[in-house]
């Protein structure tokens, strides 16, 4: 890959090629567009390729590309995206900051603080991402469920175990999330995540990245803990004097990070049991649906379906029920399967998961619904409560065995239990019992949910084939509150503790988790610094 450090670079946007092109096309295209002969061009990078699929016999690649030119030519200056940190340290403080979890935003967190001199201690009440994978086929195999460690709990976090996906909406004007693809890449990810439009990864390649930037941040003087559950804060005046762990150790620091994922409860109970400000949030709730991959290629596709440049097909699709609930795809996973991700007794959970390669015979996604806290009345941590009750509702309906509760999409809309598959057979393990989802949801989900996926078909046709099938339940979409911060990261009334991520409700995915990751590392530094 080239740099854009020196020579005389441009940069150009929307150049747009057919689908089947070369390299010598999308070299005489940036010729034509700068109006250059080819001896004038030294050379140039794809910044971003996306696809055009709105028209599918039309299919374009739309390219952004920075050209190195030998003489000035009027075009768009290519951006500094060069990421500089806002302090060093001088020394390793004395009382080192503590981040608690080694999900995306954890582990940003502490390579940002490890980065700038820091060396941050690292607590994971989980074990090591090998040992948790291990733990995690335990449940989809033998349905043998591991409370600590699973798929939120361990190294690397609930993201670990998805599609992997690297695209985000957030607003990043200081280029941040370039500063994250770009450490994947160095942590073993495919070169491409920096210039494709939607890039991924897939768990198999987490794995070992999450372990290539442990090493990184060891390296840097960083300590990792596994196995340590943080169960305590000490606090004086407002202000963080120590992390209590289940061990029994007290672990001085005024700096920590709060990096636990949305599915830490017990967590947010001793939080919210100190008296740290908290707040609940929307979230939403639903059902896996599982097609098969090559229904939602040939239609985004048409005959282009299968081209390797596009490979497999995702959607987007929203519908406004007539009773006020918004229902939209979650999580989209082509090419994927769904996965049980429960992390208690008694409680069953889907998520949705893909490899690099996309090859699975389903696609999958959650169709969710938006809750507020006006359905879950009684205070901060009645979201949790919630959603425990639609989890304890899946496991006794699945069969009290973590096998997922699943309906056929015909038997779902016409109110009826279904009792064989067709020709959508569920990717979920350890199996799927099927039965009626109807008490699974509350009954305003379940009415938004059977009034959307006929809308949804008529966006996809046979999105509401009758065999495609459901699995409840999707709760963990996000965080059910807030632990609130201010503008300087720290808990509104708890300084030195810096709420983060997604648990904290400041981040939804890998990319801007990891990003939340940096900006809290950057406030924790300047205090330290100042």
């Amino acid at each position: 890959m080239m740099t854009t450090e020196g020579g005389n670079w441009r940069r150009l946007t929307g150049l747009r090629l057919p689908l089947a092109h070369d390299a010598a096309a999308l070299r005489g295209a940036v010729c034509a567009r700068l109006g250059v002969e080819d001896a004038d061009l030294l050379g140039f990078e794809v910044f971003r390729r996306a696809c055009d699929a709105r028209k599918r016999r039309e299919i374009t690649l739309v390219y952004t590309i920075d050209a190195r030119l030998a003489m000035d030519v009027a075009s768009e200056p290519v951006p500094d995206l060069t990421y500089r940190f806002v302090t060093r340290a001088r020394r390793p403080p004395k009382l080192r900051p503590v981040v608690v979890g080694t999900g995306p935003c954890g582990i940003f967190a502490a390579l940002v603080l490890a980065q700038m001199g820091f060396a941050p201690i690292i607590l994971e009440r989980g074990k090591q991402v090998r040992e948790r994978t291990h733990d995690t086929w335990g449940l989809w195999r033998r349905g043998v469920l591991n409370p600590e460690s699973n798929v939120q709990y361990g190294e690397g976090g609930a993201g670990t175990f998805s599609d992997g996906k690297l695209y985000s909406q957030i607003k990043d004007p200081r280029h941040l999330g370039r500063k994250v693809l770009q450490e994947f890449v160095r942590a073993g990810a495919p070169e491409e995540i920096l210039w494709v439009a939607k890039p991924h990864i897939g768990t198999f390649r987490l794995v070992g990245m999450v372990e290539n930037m442990r090493t990184q941040i060891e390296a840097l003087g960083g300590e990792y803990r596994f196995g340590e559950k943080m169960v305590g804060l000490e606090l004086q005046e407002e202000r963080v004097q120590a992390v209590l762990l289940e061990s029994g150790t007290r672990l001085a620091a005024n700096h920590v990070v709060l990096a636990i994922g949305h599915s830490a409860r017990d967590t947010f109970e001793m939080l919210y049991g100190l008296g740290v400000f908290m707040e609940p949030k929307s979230f939403s709730v639903g059902l896996r649906i599982e097609h098969p991959q090559s229904m939602i290629d040939a239609h985004r596709f048409g005959d282009a379906a299968g081209n390797p440049i596009l490979g497999a097909a995702d959607y987007k699709l929203v519908h406004h029920a007539r009773n006020g609930r918004s229902v939209y795809s979650f999580c989209m996973c082509p090419g994927g399967t769904v996965v049980a991700a429960a992390s208690e007794p008694g409680g069953l959970v889907t998520n949705g998961m893909s490899q690099y390669s996309r090859n699975e015979r389903n696609a999958n996604a959650g169709i969710v619904v938006g809750v507020s806290a006006a359905d879950y009345p009684g205070g901060v941590l009645a979201g949790v409560a919630f959603q425990r009750r639609w989890e304890a509702a899946a496991f006794v309906a699945g069969g009290e065995s973590y096998q997922a509760p699943g309906q056929l999409v015909g038997d779902f809309l016409a109110g009826r239990p279904s009792v064989a598959f067709g020709e959508v057979l569920p990717s979920y393990r350890p199996g799927v019992n099927l039965t009626d989802l109807s008490g699974c949801l509350p009954d305003y989900a379940i009415a938004a949910i059977r009034e959307a996926l006929p809308a949804f078909d008529r966006e996809i046709p046979g999105f509401a084939r009758g065999d495609a099938v459901l699995t409840g339940v999707e709760t963990r979409t996000s965080s059910p509150l807030r632990i609130t911060r201010g503008r300087d990261f720290q808990s509104l009334n708890v300084a030195g503790l810096y709420p983060a991520g997604e648990g904290a409700g400041y981040a939804g995915g890998i990319l801007s988790a990891g990003v939340d990751g940096i900006k809290v590392a950057e406030a924790v530094g300047l205090s330290l610094a100042g």
